[in-house]
C-alpha cells in the first residue's frame, strides 16, 4: 500500500533524534524534519554536522530504516542573505533530505523571486528541489502567486508546495491544479478541514485552523480524492494534520498512526477511484 511522509508540523514537539523512533513506531517510511523556524521564534531542531544530535539521528534513520523526505522551513523576508541558509542544506543533503521548503514573507515579489532563484541555485548543488509554499496570511497566498515565482525564477527544481487546507482556504480548486504546467509541482500536504473557510480577514482564527485544527484526511469535506489525482502520479504526498488532543485517541503515538492510517486510505480510494 502507498504510504504518506509525516510532516513534522503534525507533532512539532517532537524533535530529532526521538522524532525518528516516534514516526518509525507510528508506521512512517519517511518524515520531514525543521531545521529552521516558520517564524520569528518558532519550534526548530537546527543540527550540526559534528554534534552528537546529527550523529545519533543518523544513526537512528539507518536502525528504524527512515528516510527524511523534507526540511523546512527557509523563510525568505526582506532582509535575508540566503547564504545563511547553506549549512542547514548542507545538513538536510548529509541526511538525505531531496526537498526543501520555503516561506514568502517578502511583499516586495521581485525581491523575494531573485532570493528565490539564489536558494534554488544553493540547493542545485546538493540535489535538491525547492517547494514555495502558499498561505493566505502571507504575501504569497495563492497558487497562481506561487506559480508565477517559481517561473520568473526559471529553475528547474523550483517547484510549488500544495497543502490542501492553504489550496482550498485561497479559494483554490482543483481544476486550476490538473490545468496547471505539471513541472511546476513539487510536493502535496494532505489533511482535511470544513468546507466552510474562518474568515479571511479572521487571521487569528485561519491560523488557528491551519496550526492546530486540521483534521485527519477523509474526516471533512474537502476533495482530496480529486486533489491528489489531479498532481502527478510522481508527486511525493505527506500528512500535515496538527490538532489537538481528542479523547478518540489515548495519546499522541495512537492518533498519529491514525492520521497515517487516513492518509493511506486516502491515496488508496484515489488510486482506486481511476481505474
Amino acid at each position: 500500500m502507498l504510504s504518506p511522509s509525516f510532516s513534522h508540523l503534525t507533532a512539532l514537539d517532537i524533535g530529532p533524534p526521538e522524532l525518528i523512533d516516534f514516526v518509525a513506531d507510528a508506521g512512517f517510511q519517511s518524515t520531514g524534519i525543521r531545521l529552521s523556524p516558520a517564524m520569528v521564534g518558532g519550534v526548530a531542531y537546527p543540527l550540526e554536522i559534528d554534534g552528537d544530535v546529527f550523529r545519533e539521528t543518523v544513526s537512528r534513520l539507518q536502525a528504524r530504516k527512515v528516510r527524511i523526505l523534507d526540511i523546512e522551513v527557509v523563510r525568505i523576508d526582506g532582509e535575508t542573505d540566503i547564504s545563511s541558509f547553506a549549512s542547514t542544506i548542507e545538513v538536510g543533503a548529509k541526511l538525505g533530505a531531496s526537498r526543501i521548503c520555503v516561506n514568502g514573507e517578502d511583499p516586495d515579489l521581485q525581491r523575494f523571486t531573485r532570493k528565490f532563484a539564489q536558494l534554488c541555485a544553493l540547493a542545485a548543488t546538493h540535489n535538491m528541489e525547492v517547494d514555495l509554499e502558499f498561505m493566505v496570511w502571507r504575501p504569497i497566498r495563492t497558487f497562481q502567486m506561487a506559480a508565477q515565482v517559481v517561473r520568473d525564477a526559471d529553475y528547474s527544481n523550483g517547484k510549488v508546495l500544495i497543502d490542501a487546507l492553504h489550496l482550498f482556504r485561497s479559494g483554490g480548486t482543483v481544476v486550476e491544479i490538473q490545468a496547471a504546467d505539471p513541472k511546476l509541482i513539487g510536493a502535496l500536504q494532505l489533511c482535511d478541514a470544513p468546507l466552510q473557510s474562518p474568515d479571511v480577514n479572521d487571521t487569528p482564527a485561519i491560523l488557528a485552523e491551519a496550526r492546530a485544527g486540521r483534521l485527519p484526511p477523509m474526516e471533512g469535506k474537502l476533495p482530496l480524492l480529486e486533489l491528489i489525482k489531479a498532481v502527478p502520479i510522481s508527486t511525493p504526498i505527506s500528512v500535515e494534520v496538527p490538532m489537538g488532543s481528542s479523547p478518540r485517541f489515548p495519546d499522541l503515538l495512537s492518533r498519529i498512526r491514525h492520521i497515517r492510517e487516513a492518509g493511506e486510505r486516502c491515496m488508496q480510494m484515489a488510486i482506486e477511484t481511476t481505474r
